[in-house]
């Protein structure tokens, strides 16, 4: 039911014409697939009355553009999307184009709301902000993430001693399958960080401990999936759950990074935004 009074119309909603949003993905929507959350996400627009901008074409697609694919089952608290918006379109009187400078926070709060009011429930958008300047895609734009793990199989002192072994490692090699045959990779390289988590370890009835891990992997040249860093720690170690807790944009010589959008709706479009300064 809206909040606006019987006899009151809701104030004009004046949004930038290129948007980024952050939104969370937990609980069981997990399991949808990056494919259908991308048709979600667009249903969920169009219910909005959001003058998307189309591609053209024979077949015009709305202009969205989301960031790196979460695996499937996996949850996340950190996940974006840029889109654009048609500031000529007249199919939405309750929706204003304007200059990115004249942008309302409110507006952009309100935003926030309405969609997560269309969307399943695990899915939130939680900021939004104007996009000014020719940014990179989002794919292009992060360097790397960090995850929260919980695995199987080890107790808390075994895990440890499998990171280390890992960490200590020249080359840890899993078998991945591109192009429709397996091939070796070594994951050495993407791996920034891995240690066994302050969180205290948990019983699962029936099946032992369970211990949360905390990594940091790049995303270049190739991503790490968690099973994959699983897969890397032992053939015992099961992987229960994962989510994706943060992406990072990075300076070329990885001392900076900075999100992509932070909680509080400040976009990066060049370091910093919500920034750290790596070893300091």
């Amino acid at each position: 039911m809206s909040d606006t009074p019987r006899g009151v119309s809701s104030p004009v909603l004046e949004l930038p014409e290129r948007l980024r949003l952050r939104y969370a993905k937990l609980g069981r929507v997990r399991y949808t697939s990056q494919r259908d959350l991308a048709r979600v996400m667009e249903r969920a627009m169009r219910r909005a009355s959001l003058p998307l901008r189309r591609s053209a074409g024979f077949s015009p697609r709305p202009l969205l553009s989301f960031g790196l694919a979460l695996p499937t089952g996996c949850s996340s608290r950190a996940e974006y999307l840029d889109l654009r918006l048609d500031h000529e379109s007249t199919t939405s009187p309750g929706i204003r184009v304007v200059d990115a400078a004249d942008i309302d926070p409110a507006s952009l709060h309100r935003l926030c709301a309405l969609l997560s009011a269309m969307l399943p429930d695990g899915v939130d958008v939680t900021a939004a902000a104007a996009l000014r300047g020719p940014e990179m895609s989002l794919q292009e734009a992060v360097a790397s993430c960090d995850w929260e793990l919980e695995v199987l199989g080890v107790g808390p002192a075994e895990a440890a001693g499998q990171v280390e072994r890992l960490l200590g490692a020249d080359a840890v090699m899993v078998t991945r399958e591109r192009k429709g045959r397996e091939v070796a990779d070594d994951l050495r390289p993407s791996i920034l960080s891995l240690r066994v988590a302050d969180r205290p370890a948990r019983v699962l009835d029936g099946h032992g401990d369970v211990v949360g891990i905390d990594a940091s992997v790049s995303t270049r040249p190739r991503g790490v999936r968690p099973g994959e860093l699983c897969q890397a720690l032992g053939d015992q170690v099961t992987l229960l759950g994962a989510c994706r807790t943060y992406q990072w944009m990075e300076n070329e010589d990885r001392t900076v990074r900075a999100e992509p959008l932070s909680e509080a709706g400040v976009a990066c479009v060049g370091l910093p935004a919500r920034t750290e300064v790596l070893g300091g």
